[in-house]
């Protein structure tokens, strides 16, 4: 099955080095440490230099800012390389305050490891002197078990508290690197802001294509239909006038399903009834291009994230079936992470262009529900289109 974010060929470390990696993430975290410590202690003494000579002030700030963003990338990069965390604050974004805080802060996590792996070498050493007088017969045998089961408890506290350091390190960047709260809120009102903007441009370019699409089929189609009835009603032949309204009947019919299309791109009410998985396969039948659809959900997502996952489904198909001359579109739809994620890939010539009308409506849609839309297609293909909703 298909994973959003798989990557073949990707090299994987070997079980080896994931052992390996938080020890050592931590042991690097008492060097970096004593490192920081000799900052702020060089840090504090050229603040009292600027308040004794003002004039070298500015330089003196703008070498503790680039120190500590130096030192705090560093940090990042052990965080995120060797303790493996995920989702780590942009140190770039922060303040240098909060980075010298941050700093100050690491002290702590850095002192516990070096207690503890100070632990672990008094601990070694008096493994080596019990080894050496177990080898010499100078333990009994209930005398070495005693040790070693000491020795063994010792040990799994000490791992215990290896990770637990680990954790705190990796705590502490994300509470102290991170945005404050009324930046975070500002953030997210800047959002909102443009996500409201992205939605009433849907909503026009969705406006101004329902009129094209109604002026120039359904009403071209109307008034040609209401030229063939004048025809029938003037006709004095009756096989003429059989003719006509027969014609004219076709004409009602293929109305109809024009109508009925536009209505659908304005509202699928087919979802009232059923699941999104269902309605696809409608749509696929009705498609030009060979389609396959998987839909894996656990439960049926809110009718607002059902809609938009179905505008994004039909335009791929149309784009897939009128530019890319297309032989097979396959639709796939899951849960992952808290994401429901739509994958639709199709082999054809590829070269669509994400910023285009139908494309950059549909990632304003998707961006007004907190989604991402992402859209891949180098000219050759193939084209994949990968919406990403959140479950809640």
């Amino acid at each position: 099955m298909w994973k959003a974010g798989e990557v073949v060929g990707e090299w994987r470390p070997g079980a080896w080095w994931l052992r390996l990696r938080l020890p050592l993430g931590v042991a690097v975290g008492i060097a970096t440490a004593a490192v920081e410590f000799g900052f702020l202690v060089v840090a504090a003494a050229a603040s009292s230099v600027r308040a004794v000579a003002p004039a070298a002030g500015r330089r003196v700030a703008d070498l503790t800012d680039r120190y500590a963003s130096r030192l705090v990338g560093m940090e990042h990069r052990r965080l995120a390389g060797l303790l493996a965390a995920e989702d780590l604050p942009v140190p770039n974004a922060v303040a240098t305050r909060r980075q010298i805080g941050y700093l100050a802060a690491r002290l702590v996590p850095g002192t516990l490891a070096l207690l503890a792996y100070a632990v672990l070498g008094v601990g070694v050493v008096l493994a080596g002197i019990v080894l050496r007088a177990a080898v010499r017969g100078e333990l009994t045998l209930l005398d070495a078990l005693s040790q070693i089961a000491v020795g063994a408890v010792l040990l799994l506290l000490n791992v215990q508290a290896v990770a637990s350091i680990a954790a705190l390190d990796i705590r502490l960047a994300r509470r102290l690197l991170g945005p404050g709260s009324r930046a975070e809120l500002t953030r997210r009102v800047h959002e909102l802001t443009a996500s409201r903007a992205g939605v009433i441009a849907a909503v026009d370019a969705e406006r101004q294509r329902i009129e094209r699409d109604l002026h120039d089929g359904l009403q071209q189609r109307l008034v040609a239909l209401g030229m063939l009835l004048g025809r029938a009603r003037r006709a004095r032949d009756a096989d003429r006038t059989h003719a006509l309204l027969a014609q004219a009947h076709e004409d009602v019919q293929r109305a109809i399903e024009e109508l009925r299309e536009v209505a659908w791109r304005v509202y699928p009410s087919a979802l009232d009834d059923s699941d999104l998985g269902e309605v696809l396969a409608i749509v696929a039948r009705g498609s030009e291009v060979p389609v396959r659809i998987r839909c894996e959900l656990p439960a049926r997502p809110e009718r607002q994230v059902e809609t938009v996952l179905y505008f994004v489904a039909c335009e791929a198909l149309t784009n897939a079936a009128k530019h890319a001359a297309a032989t097979l579109v396959t639709v796939e739809i899951g849960v992952r992470d808290g994401w429901i994620r739509m994958r639709v890939h199709d082999d054809g010539v590829g070269g669509a262009e994400p910023t285009g009308r139908g494309l950059s409506g549909l990632a304003r849609r998707v961006a007004a529900l907190d989604g991402r839309l992402l859209v891949t297609s180098p000219p050759g293909g193939p084209t994949t289109v990968l919406a990403q909703l959140p479950c809640d």
